[in-house]
């Protein structure tokens, strides 16, 4: 945090919210979750917070308030949002806003007693659904809602083991934990439990079977499916359930090869497992062609579980998922109930999320939106060396940033730059995610239009353009070093085999061979 006035301003009188009209002088240190800061002397450092995640953690942003595809910060400075899939139809829609407003000046109370809007909610949510899924379960959050299919799961199938994806995250409560490998890889997490089975990441980019590393028409829907039939071979006491998110977003932006899904799904069906999708990120319409982002794959999963842009910052989720599965929870005789899950001001937000999705063609928005920013974002891989590729669907894209095309080695420390100076100089939100941290990520409010795209390219460009002279000016400036090309071996029986031998690609040259499939 930087010393502005605003933020020397923090320490010092506070408002009482539980006071009104009085102020009480106190020593107001800056509490985030567990995490005490103290202001520090500008002799000292800026103390780093700890435990807990903050977006631009050397310079923090206070915001303020939020419109649309807007935030403000506590001097009024204005920023394009391009990474709150949360606020899925816009910051304070006014539809919702009042939505939850009314309802919450007529009743707020726990789920056991009838209401219209829960009601509602669960029959919008149903209707939306495919198949037989049209059971609801209603909770607070993502994590909430994971942690509930598992134990839907391992009540049906009598089982505990557990697939999930490499890169994957599920939550932060202690089931979801367990099979988050975003989380539990870290250093200091805590072991991979022996239930817990990871399965490789469908990746075709940078993952273990590589587009470049085979004949072009290679099913690697199939080579990574194989991994998941391993697995539920080798299961000492039969897998309970595969879990993964429709597309994988905190493992980068990931779009899984075409037939991957309805393999991994007959596999673990045939196996007296089931199947669950996590659209907690990714749901309600924001891949533009579809409604829910497992539907492209053609396939029907048993559970689902939906939270984040349900209500567009309001804490909700719901678990959906068919009446057999339901009827194997409730035969434990143990009562599911939720105080808050699915109070009535939660439901009337959810059911006003719809509604506008509905009304305002937030899909078709994004399917238009998205078309145009995928192929404007897949045209600057013929400008800039550092863009290795481009991916995505609808207002769901992912730039991944490489050193070298042919090695696909992640430009981390150039993502990170890039994601600074959006901010710091062109005032546009932006992440970056994967397990190298080098893919910048776009999940903008379902609000964002082509002028909103425009501005994120111009701004992108500059930063592209920037980074690419310092690094020219560093090496023009350094003594250079003699660093032998590795050739890259490939052992896989269906690629094309031998050694891929590195050759340098200048700037403005288009790369032409025929195993690299970056652009």
């Amino acid at each position: 945090m930087g010393h502005r006035q605003t933020d020397r301003q923090i320490w010092g009188t506070a408002t009482s919210s539980v006071l009104p009209y009085t102020t009480r002088r106190f020593d107001f240190r800056w509490h985030v979750q567990s995490v005490t800061c103290t202001p520090p002397s500008p002799a000292q450092p800026i103390p780093l917070i700890k435990s807990c995640q903050l977006f631009y953690r050397t310079d923090p942003l206070k915001i303020v308030r939020g419109q649309g595809q807007y935030m403000y910060d506590e001097q009024g400075a204005r920023y394009l949002d391009c990474i709150n899939n949360v606020a899925h139809v816009g910051h304070c829609h006014p539809k919702v806003v009042e939505a939850g407003s009314r309802q919450l000046a007529t009743l707020s109370t726990n789920n056991r007693f009838l209401h219209d809007e829960l009601v509602k909610c669960a029959q919008t949510l149903a209707q939306k659904m495919p198949g037989n899924l049209s059971v609801c379960y209603f909770v607070n959050s993502g994590s909430e809602a994971n942690d509930l299919a598992l134990r839907l799961a391992r009540q049906h199938t009598a089982r505990h083991e557990v697939i999930t994806l490499d890169h994957a995250y599920h939550g932060h409560v202690s089931a979801v934990m367990d099979i988050s490998p975003y989380k539990f890889n870290q250093p200091g997490g805590d072991p991979k439990p022996d239930f817990v089975h990871v399965a490789p990441c469908p990746d075709v980019y940078r993952g273990k079977y590589r587009d470049c590393d085979f004949p072009e028409g290679t099913d690697l829907g199939q080579l990574y499916a194989d991994e998941v039939q391993r697995i539920v071979e080798r299961s000492p006491t039969g897998i309970a359930a595969f879990i993964a998110e429709s597309l994988q977003s905190c493992g980068g932006q990931i779009i899984p090869p075409a037939g991957y899904f309805q393999k991994v799904y007959d596999a673990v069906r045939n196996a007296g497992g089931v199947t669950i999708a996590d659209e907690v990120q990714v749901g309600f319409g924001r891949i533009g062609t579809h409604y829910w982002a497992f539907e492209p794959h053609g396939i029907i999963p048993d559970i689902v579980t939906v939270a984040k842009p349900m209500g567009n910052g309001h804490p909700v989720g719901a678990v959906v998922t068919t009446p057999e599965i339901a009827e194997s929870f409730a035969s434990t005789g143990v009562c599911y109930f939720n105080t808050y899950g699915g109070n009535p001001v939660s439901c009337a937000i959810a059911n006003a999320v719809m509604r506008v999705i509905d009304e305002e063609q937030l899909q078709e928005n994004a399917l238009r939106v998205g078309h145009y920013l995928l192929e404007q974002c897949k045209a600057l891989a013929y400008e800039y060396q550092l863009v290795g590729d481009v991916r995505g669907t609808g207002l769901f894209v992912g730039i991944e940033l490489v050193h070298d095309r042919q090695r696909r080695t992640p430009a981390t420390r150039v993502a990170k730059a890039v994601v600074e100076r959006m901010k710091t100089v062109h005032r546009i939100l932006v992440s970056s995610d994967g397990p190298d941290d080098n893919v910048v990520k776009l999940k903008p409010p379902m609000v964002f239009n082509t002028d909103n795209a425009d501005e994120f390219l111009c701004g992108f460009r500059e930063c592209l353009t920037y980074l690419e002279q310092q690094q020219q000016q560093q090496q023009t400036n350094a003594t250079p070093e003699v660093v032998p090309a590795t050739p890259v071996r490939v052992t896989h029986p269906l690629a094309t085999g031998g050694i891929l031998q590195p050759s340098p690609i200048s700037r403005g040259q288009h790369d032409t061979s025929t195993l690299i499939k970056s652009i």
